[in-house]
């Protein structure tokens, strides 16, 4: 049986910038992405695994072609619990399952081509309509990502950990709390740094390291190849996604992964993607002065809107930098590929591919753009493909 994502059109452009690269099950929130979550659960290979999402996304993110095989449609932005694995493994064919009016899943032989074909066609008579009445965790914009991110970590922690041993912490000078919540997998690396599991587990990836002076809180995901550099200091319901490198203070944060914010300065309540910078001392602000509600910009309104949310920091998409003593204010948002700098705080909404700081902003050379993003994959022995080249080159000419 084949598994396919689908990104409901309005959920994916509430969840720009992060998604402009990426289909939402490529999010990561808690230990692992969305689609790396239903993967493990269901037991379902790579190539099984297909995407309905924004066309222009369907060169890296494949679309089924396969017209004669049951296959199951899961919303992109649903995270795997019990209740919810439970209700969709017992799904019969030709049937549907919403929350509310979202449509979580749908099991069927037929096929479709388009994420509107499958809405239009998901709500008729000719499928069973199942109702779900548990509570859900549905990612739908960017700041549910921090904020599920405690949660996550912990089922993610049940999942990727069950049956399995810990590597041993043998280095003298590091104090464990909590040891019974740690799991280092292996090659990983940990020198004279504390770690505080007590209230929630700790997750050290394969071929980490965590250097000296570095205090970590949990809930806390470091993945495979990532640094944690000397002195930091995490709070917890934080992630560090793959091969990044992180110092300075962070609370509450998602890092997906290949960024880097290696020095001293706040990141709190943000969520940042893949191939960022922060510049030496960037601070992020996650509070207004008037502890009032935080307004960001929605790609979708095309305007500024609340969040609900009293703490909110930075979103930021992919390829984007700021340099040293950056000052993003609360609720920034930064489009893929746009370049910070200066010495007063960016506006609010920074359009993708922007260069410039406070007072203007050119558009990044598109060319000049690519040779960047080249040299810094280099820097992680990876390249930049011409399928992720005109996936930047769609983004660009619409930005």
């Amino acid at each position: 049986m084949q598994t396919i994502f689908f990104d409901v059109p309005l959920q994916w452009k509430n969840l720009l910038p992060l998604t402009f690269t990426r289909p939402i099950a490529h999010c990561r929130v808690g230990i692992l992405t969305i689609v790396e979550k239903w993967q493990q659960h269901l037991k379902v290979a790579n190539s099984q695994t297909f995407y309905l999402t924004t066309p222009y996304l369907h060169s890296k993110y494949p679309i089924s072609q396969d017209s004669s095989h049951t296959k199951l449609y899961i919303n992109g932005g649903l995270c795997p619990d019990t209740n919810t694995l439970e209700a969709i493994q017992n799904m019969p064919n030709e049937s549907a399952i919403w929350h509310q009016f979202q449509l979580l899943a749908l099991k069927t032989t037929q096929h479709f081509g388009s994420v509107e074909d499958l809405l239009v066609v998901s709500n008729t008579p000719q499928f069973q309509q199942l109702a779900c009445s548990h509570k859900i965790t549905l990612i739908q914009y960017p700041y549910d990502i921090f904020t599920e991110n405690r949660q996550e970590i912990i089922r993610d922690f049940q999942l990727v950990t069950h049956n399995r041993k810990s590597q041993v912490i043998t280095d003298k000078h590091t104090i464990v709390y909590g040891s019974e919540n740690i799991f280092v997998e292996e090659g990983a690396s940990i020198k004279a740094a504390i770690l505080n599991a007590e209230e929630a587990p700790i997750y050290i990836g394969k071929n980490a390291k965590v250097h000296e002076g570095a205090i970590i809180k949990g809930a806390f995901a470091l993945g495979e190849g990532a640094e944690v550099n000397m002195g930091a200091k995490i709070k917890g319901d934080t992630t560090i996604g793959l091969y990044s490198k992180v110092g300075g203070e962070i609370s509450n944060s998602v890092i997906f992964g290949y960024s880097n914010k290696g020095h001293d300065g706040f990141l709190g309540n943000s969520v940042i993607g893949e191939w960022c910078n922060l510049g030496a001392d960037t601070n992020t602000s996650n509070l207004k002065n008037n502890y009032g509600e935080v307004k960001i910009w929605n790609y979708a309104e095309q305007k500024m809107v609340g969040t609900g949310k009293q703490f909110c920091g930075t979103l930021m998409g992919d390829h984007a930098k700021c340099s040293i003593n950056t000052m993003l204010n609360t609720g920034t948002v930064v489009g893929v590929g746009a370049n910070l700098f200066g010495a007063a705080f960016p506006p609010k909404y920074v359009p993708s591919f922007a260069w410039g700081g406070a007072e203007n902003f050119d558009k990044f050379d598109f060319a000049s753009f690519c040779l960047m993003v080249e040299r810094v994959m280099q820097r992680r022995n990876l390249s930049l493909t011409a399928v992720e080249k005109d996936i930047l080159q769609h983004i660009y000419k619409q930005s």
